[in-house]
């Protein structure tokens, strides 16, 4: 019996022993050990049959070098802090999210700004002060009859963002109380301007210290709301007259209110609220730095805004180097109702995202966060088709190409982060960020119609990958 019991325990190790090295063996007749994936990463594909998928393919770094280009991160070449990624609410967006039942609301609010495996941590907001053109009516916190002023601000009342724009940040804080959130405002109360219309004209100079104290009480009267403005720009799209509301301000002009008057008034009132300039174009890099170069103006001014409906994403650099110690922000690009996904992916992610980290920017911000089926939500002249994050129709939320632009950063890459060295090369476009816990991100854009390899290089180590045409990726380890 004992003969028979070692017999069969022996042809039992041998068929094992067998087993193992078909399943786990290289083909040379010895096992190898299980490999691990040393990086996460997640992609969006142009033809959206992928989005914001984590895979499941192991990708690991390895010695041995191959004939592919390699995107090479270098952290000990660090650059900007990073502030966040967001979105403008608008008052259109902010009615939009306040129509959804409390369930619903808290459902998507709880899948922008938290920190949930299904969130996609939005970390910066932009919102109007006042009315721009995605608001349901044209509005300032003064208003008043024609022929009417109120130079002592007595009629000041944030009343219609108290319907739904304040209530919808309130319930946003008590996700991510350390969002940031910055002002910009479209126009003046259309009493203190100079054609009396909210339309174009710009500020009459004997209000500008009027309107320097009501950027002040707006700044107190949020934060009595619960409200921290972290910064404010002076004036969305200084240069361009033709919205509604609108107001034109010369550089000349903004240079002037903030050294006598906005600038004191901040001081004075005891606001750290950062003030930032231009809000604009980079075809005029010009605006922002005339303004620096008066030091007097300089001194209250923390940086520079841009848009990017014309001229080239490295404008911000020239402000950098004409003036480095001043910051970079980059706060308004939208996506319209009739472009295409794909287009849209490449194009933001290449400029928005990647290239304005890539020249200093310590924000990245599409514009606006929702629309509704019909584009129906704005001011008579505004967009009619500005295609938010979000479309929302009564429950029914469809999540937008703005949404996976932005995504691909703010899920990743946590305000306090500080860009680090990455490369571009031939059609691939990157940036690259350490993160406050420690670990390194990289997002890639491929600027192609066609797939390729690459290889993403960390310490000597090289980790092959791949990435399809007009498609993104963020890696993580």
């Amino acid at each position: 019996m004992k003969n028979i019991f070692y017999y069969f325990f022996f042809l039992f190790f041998i068929s094992a022993n067998c087993s193992q090295k078909k399943t786990a063996g290289d083909g040379s007749g010895t096992v190898s050990p299980p490999v691990k994936s040393d990086i996460e990463y997640w992609i969006t594909k142009g033809d959206q049959s992928v989005l914001l998928q984590k895979q499941t393919a192991i990708l690991a770094f390895v010695n041995n070098n191959n004939t592919y280009q390699s995107i090479e991160v270098l952290p000990e070449n660090t650059y900007q802090s990073i502030d966040g990624f967001g979105f403008t609410l608008t008052g259109a967006s902010a009615s939009l999210i306040n129509k959804l039942s409390g369930t619903e609301k808290n459902s998507l609010l709880q899948e922008l700004f938290g920190k949930a495996d299904n969130s996609i941590g939005v970390s910066y907001l932009r919102i109007s002060i006042g009315a721009s053109d995605l608001s349901e009516s044209v509005f300032s916190y003064d208003d008043l009859l024609p022929g009417e002023t109120d130079e002592q601000l007595q009629h000041f009342s944030l009343a219609n963002d108290t319907v739904d724009v304040i209530p919808v940040l309130k319930q946003i804080l008590t996700i991510n109380p350390a969002i940031k959130i910055l002002g910009s405002p479209w126009s003046a109360p259309i009493w203190m301007k100079d054609n009396l219309s909210s339309i174009g004209g710009s500020l009459n100079p004997k209000y500008y210290s009027v309107y320097a104290k009501y950027f002040v009480k707006y700044i107190e009267q949020m934060a009595l709301r619960g409200i921290k403005i972290d910064a404010i720009t002076i004036q969305n799209e200084p240069m361009y007259g033709g919205n509604n509301p609108s107001m034109i301000m010369y550089s000349s002009q903004q240079a002037e209110f903030i050294k006598n008057y906005l600038g004191p008034e901040f001081r004075s009132a005891g606001l750290t609220t950062k003030i930032i300039i231009w809000d604009h174009n980079c075809d005029n890099s010009g605006y922002p730095i005339s303004i620096l170069n008066d030091t007097t103006a300089k001194a209250f001014i923390d940086g520079s805004a841009f848009h990017l409906y014309g001229g080239d994403i490295g404008a911000l650099s020239v402000v950098k180097a004409a003036h480095p110690d001043k910051n970079l922000y980059f706060t308004e690009q939208w996506t319209a109702k009739n472009g295409s996904f794909s287009g849209d992916l490449r194009w933001h992610m290449k400029n928005v995202v990647i290239g304005s980290m890539r020249n200093w920017s310590r924000i990245a911000l599409e514009w606006n966060l929702a629309n509704d089926p019909n584009y129906s939500m704005h001011t008579q002249g505004g967009c009619t088709e500005c295609k938010g994050a979000l479309t929302i129709s009564s429950s029914v939320l469809s999540r937008n190409v703005g949404y996976y632009i932005i995504a691909h950063a703010s899920k990743f890459v946590p305000a306090g982060s500080v860009r680090i060295s990455s490369n571009n090369i031939g059609s691939f476009n990157s940036a690259a960020f350490l993160t406050p816990d420690g670990k390194y991100v990289l997002i890639v854009v491929n600027d192609s119609d066609n797939g390729a390899n690459f290889n993403i290089k960390f310490n000597g180590r090289y980790a092959l990958t791949s990435l399809a045409g007009g498609s993104v990726g963020t890696y993580i380890w």
